[in-house]
């Protein structure tokens, strides 16, 4: 086998280049090197949508939550007459970060020198300034980030340029209208780092080639490989869809369900929205990872999930909630175990890319995304 090209965005460009009929995986140098670290915080994580959780989880005045951008901490809160804003998480003053973690707040107050801030961001009062004749407490107010809300989904971007979300998904809407997505409750939200590469996780969940081997502990059974549906992706977005049998019953359509007829009525859709928001949807439940780069070697993971309307309303939503979610947590310690096991396997020097099977399609339309973000001029 040929030597891996020493330019990771030039063997990726090599790499994209292959029809899907002769699809290899991506090179390692994709996933291990700081190069190509940088050059997707700057392409992609810098310029495209970011998904920070579920509009659900921030319902009222003062309740916000986090995160870190491509370096960008920022703060996503409702203010008081409703509005989800997004602005810089960094105090003004001497750019300590301002709020941690997910919580509600009457205002946002600087924990070095107690600059306090409105939920609108502007500065509202900053103690032992008076003597400093240039200081305006009206000059000051936290820079805003675009926001945007999408059938029950909170995106932020850095891009003032970039396309509203709604644009981008269109497409996503038109496959599963059916399944009221913007309903589903989430009822757990936690976050983890594994130590992975981000899109070693991200491709994991993008295939469902690896379910009956790497989950034969616990859904590996439940889909059979042969009704697996891989289609083309699009510029936005892959998915894949799979069967469900009667074996998980909350992952087929309530019976009070009217929306879903036939095979949609047990039809689970995998969909990898572009970079790294990936949501399992089933007619009676959903889960979601929103995977961020903590470095190279190492995989910051939002995860949340819970459950369509009519089984939240189910006499028995609580037993069902309570399998599913030990489930779930059983899935990602098997998924944890697979994918570290690949980072390790990246990182030795006789690793070599092989071929992508054809229900490893939607791996090959990401290498495809990623190569476009990262060498625009391909």
């Amino acid at each position: 086998m040929n030597k891996a090209i020493s330019n990771p965005m030039a063997a990726l460009a090599k790499n994209a280049a292959r029809p899907f009929e002769q699809a290899r995986a991506m090179p390692r140098d994709v996933y291990t090197t700081d190069a190509f670290l940088e050059s997707e915080l700057e392409h992609i994580f810098r310029k495209d949508w970011f998904c920070v959780g579920r509009t659900s989880a921030l319902p009222n005045p003062g309740d916000y939550t986090t995160c870190d951008l491509a370096g960008q901490p920022i703060a996503v809160i409702r203010d008081h007459d409703g509005t989800l804003r997004a602005m810089s998480n960094v105090c003004l003053h001497r750019m300590s970060t301002l709020l941690q973690g997910r919580g509600n707040t009457r205002a946002i107050v600087c924990p070095y020198h107690a600059w306090t801030y409105n939920l609108d961001g502007a500065l509202r009062g900053a103690p032992a300034m008076t003597l400093n004749e240039g200081f305006c407490k009206n000059d000051y107010k936290l820079p805003a980030i675009r926001c945007e809300e999408w059938l029950g989904w909170i995106f932020v971007t850095l891009n003032p340029a970039k396309a509203p979300v709604a644009q981008e998904l269109a497409a996503v809407e038109g496959l599963i209208g059916g399944y009221r997505m913007a309903d589903y409750t989430e009822t757990f939200l936690e976050t983890h780092i594994w130590d992975t590469n981000w899109k070693v996780l991200a491709e994991n969940f993008m295939e469902s080639y690896h379910l009956p081997v790497c989950h034969a502990g616990t859904i590996g059974g439940l889909s059979k490989l042969e009704e697996m549906v891989c289609p083309p992706g699009l510029p936005a977005f892959n998915y894949h869809t799979i069967l469900k049998d009667d074996t998980l019953k909350i992952a087929r359509a309530h019976q009070n369900n009217t929306s879903l007829t036939g095979d949609m009525r047990r039809t689970t859709f995998l969909l990898a929205i572009y970079p790294s928001l990936m949501i399992t949807l089933t007619p009676g439940y959903f889960w979601y990872l929103s995977l961020h780069p903590h470095g190279a070697g190492q995989v910051h993971i939002t995860f949340g999930g819970g459950m369509a309307p009519d089984y939240v309303d189910d006499p028995d939503a609580q037993a069902h909630f309570a399998a599913l979610k030990t489930l779930l947590d059983e899935v990602n310690v098997e998924d944890r175990g697979c994918t570290e096991k690949v980072y390790r396997g990246l990182c030795s020097g006789l690793s070599e890319p092989g071929h992508l099977s054809h229900l490893e399609r939607p791996n090959y339309d990401f290498a495809q995304y990623l190569n476009a973000r990262v060498n625009p001029k391909s």
